[in-house]
């Protein structure tokens, strides 16, 4: 089934968007800093989301681990 349609994968897809845009934006800001409207734009928020809430995300990154290593 496509992540698009199931609810857990469509949330394990958005977290890692949000992981990788602030990885990438921490290593080179550049990157992401000169498109930061348009459709490119989307991957300049998610990294703004990643940078700004952090603990939040960090957290949600370890629910997921733990939800799909104990999945039935």
């Amino acid at each position: 089934m496509s992540a698009l349609f199931h609810f857990q994968s469509l949330l394990l897809v958005i977290l890692l968007l949000i992981c990788t845009c602030t990885y990438i934006r921490a290593q080179f800001p550049s990157i992401l800093d000169r498109n930061k409207s348009g459709v490119l734009g989307l991957f300049w928020k998610a990294a703004r989301i990643g940078e700004r809430m952090s603990p939040y995300v960090s957290v949600c990154c370890v629910v997921m681990a733990l939800r799909l290593m104990f999945a039935t």
